[in-house]
């Protein structure tokens, strides 16, 4: 993976970088040290290294088993307890899984919405179809995980009857206490346990993000490769320019102080539409505190150069992109001649269908960048699980360091409870 950042430098003072150098110097040695707001929760900054080929060979192993007895897994979860195993397994797969017989039992998310209609229709494709659920809720009680794994759970054990439902239901949640550490144990489920300093939206590689994902058949293994490599390439002792994540942090900071407020993370293959959303949660949930933080918005072109290109192009100046760039398609397909030629297209018969996207990508950051937008470019070389865990830590660093560059704390969340306790009070918990 590669950040190129002299497309957005242009638009700043000349050695704007270099002056948040000391800043972000002293947000890698506070996280190192465990000096930072939130310290607490600095579980996931060497997580990577501390993973064992043991720990991957028992989440593999459990993966094996729902994998055998299941046509569908149910993934029951919100926010971080979902959006880091659909992002990596959206990125992984095929766009058109839903439509090919397979070996694999499909990947289903729930939990994550209080929708009568979603959790309906997914009860009734579930009818007749053998299920198993992965339940990740620390605590048991979050309203949309519990109410989703409430009839999850009598469903599969009126399918399956109670003995062989605990066959297939796996509980990922806290280590002692909670509902559904409650639950799992009085039921005998197999659990993995959500470390205690490690936050929802940091937590894709424990087994909240890792167990999901190995049940969709994919290579755990080299997605913590992918990481581990980029934790020791984001080390604090890594100079400066020659450390991505500081760099990315420095730079979004810099582009803030000029009046940038707003990151728009970029696209141009499909399957990054929900690594944009993990990314939204991660920065939205950790820098929008004390009425600071960039907004985090995202956009998958070229489809939404269609809809959204115009306000980029030509709207209030206030945006930057960051733009990540798969240097290679894995599959192959040309562009082929037509005798008519009627649509005009023949002088791009013969080139591959990446290339033309390539193309698109190149002149629309040339285009953005003359309209005034700042752009930072990512690269990776393919879409493949190392790649992948290559950039879910160099985000997860850079947001780290960015957040407290700003002068937050990026590792709570205390916003999010005000929703709750409005909604508890309006449907008459006790209590509230």
């Amino acid at each position: 993976m590669q950040l190129h950042i002299n497309n957005a430098t242009q638009f700043l003072a000349e050695g704007m970088i270099e002056k948040y150098e000391p800043q972000v110097k002293a947000a890698q040695q506070a996280l190192e040290d465990g000096t930072c707001a939130g310290n607490d929760f600095l579980g996931w900054l060497h997580l990577p290294s501390s993973i064992t080929p043991e720990f991957i060979e028992e989440i593999n192993k459990t993966a094996d088993i729902l994998r055998k007895e299941c046509d569908a897994i149910v993934v029951a979860g919100i926010g971080g307890s979902y959006l880091g195993a659909k992002a990596v397994i959206s990125a992984l797969d095929d766009n058109f899984t839903w439509l090919k017989p397979s070996d694999s039992p499909r990947i289903l998310f729930a939990g994550n919405n209080i929708s009568e209609d979603y959790l309906t229709e997914l009860i009734n494709y579930l009818s007749g179809v053998r299920f198993g659920i992965i339940n990740i809720s620390k605590s048991g009680t979050t309203t949309e995980t519990a109410i989703t794994f409430r009839l999850l759970k009598k469903m599969c054990e009126d399918q399956r009857g109670k003995d062989k439902a605990r066959e297939v239901i796996v509980a990922v949640t806290d280590a002692r206490r909670g509902a559904a550490r409650q639950c799992a144990d009085k039921e005998g489920y197999k659990t993995f346990v959500i470390p205690d300093n490690v936050g929802g939206r940091f937590s894709v590689l424990t087994p909240v993000g890792l167990l999901p994902i190995a049940c969709a058949g994919y290579d755990i293994a080299q997605l913590v490769k992918g990481a581990q490599d980029m934790e020791c390439q984001c080390d604090i002792n890594t100079p400066f320019a020659e450390n991505p994540a500081a760099v990315y942090a420095a730079t979004r900071n810099a582009l803030y102080a000029s009046g940038k407020k707003i990151e728009i993370l970029v696209n141009y293959q499909p399957k990054l539409h929900f690594m944009s959303e993990w990314w939204k949660q991660l920065y939205g949930e950790s820098e929008g505190k004390q009425h600071k933080g960039i907004f985090p918005a995202s956009v998958d072109f070229s489809t939404d150069l269609h809809s959204m290109g115009q306000w980029i192009q030509d709207g209030e100046r206030t945006i930057f992109e960051t733009v990540i760039s798969v240097d290679k398609a894995n599959t192959s397909l040309i562009v082929p001649a037509d005798e008519e030629n009627l649509d005009g297209l023949n002088f791009l018969a013969g080139k591959h269908i990446d290339e033309v996207n390539h193309k698109a990508e190149e002149g629309t950051r040339m285009a953005h960048i003359d309209g005034g937008v700042p752009n930072l470019q990512i690269t990776i070389p393919s879409l493949d699980a190392y790649n992948i865990g290559q950039l879910i830590y160099f985000f997860e660093k850079g947001c780290g360091i960015s957040g407290l560059v700003l002068g937050v704390n990026p590792f709570d969340q205390p916003g999010v409870e005000a929703y709750k306790r409005n909604m508890f009070k309006l449907l008459g918990k006790p209590g509230y």
